[in-house]
């Protein structure tokens, strides 16, 4: 049985929400997951403002005071923990929660990259041989 972690769609058109589940590889994409392990909102959210909330703020480049502007922040939900033991159970996780671990420290590598891709040129190992640098050194 093939375990896949993957985005599992929750909402209606233009507004997109996805939980992140983990579900075998072969069922649909909305189907019952085996466990939700979190959320992601992949639409850019502002934050709440407080009384703390400066007004103005100093632009460190030229010294000048300019109105404060928060940084917009993509929502994510995730137990940690629970993430841990479906990697170490051997759950592959998708291209795009691949992305989601990464943000978060909890996978290594990018998505989209194929083993030995974009670092070619650095002494990294392309299906198990040495590169030309490698030989080299």
């Amino acid at each position: 049985m093939v375990v896949k972690i993957r985005l599992a769609r929750l909402s209606k058109r233009h507004s997109p929400f996805y939980n992140i589940v983990v579900a075998q590889a072969r069922s649909a994409r909305d189907s019952k997951p085996m466990e939700v392990l979190g959320t992601f909102n992949p639409v850019p959210q502002t934050p709440l403002t407080s009384a703390h909330t400066p007004e103005k703020v100093q632009n460190p480049s030229t010294g000048e005071m300019e109105d404060y502007k928060p940084r917009k922040y993509k929502d994510i939900k995730l137990d940690i923990t629970r993430t841990k033991y479906w990697l170490g159970v051997g759950a592959q996780p998708s291209e795009g929660v691949q992305g989601i671990l990464g943000l978060l420290g909890l996978w290594e590598g990018r998505p989209g990259l194929r083993e030995g891709e974009g670092m070619s040129g650095r002494g990294a190992k392309v299906g198990g041989k040495e590169t030309q640098a490698q030989k080299a050194a």
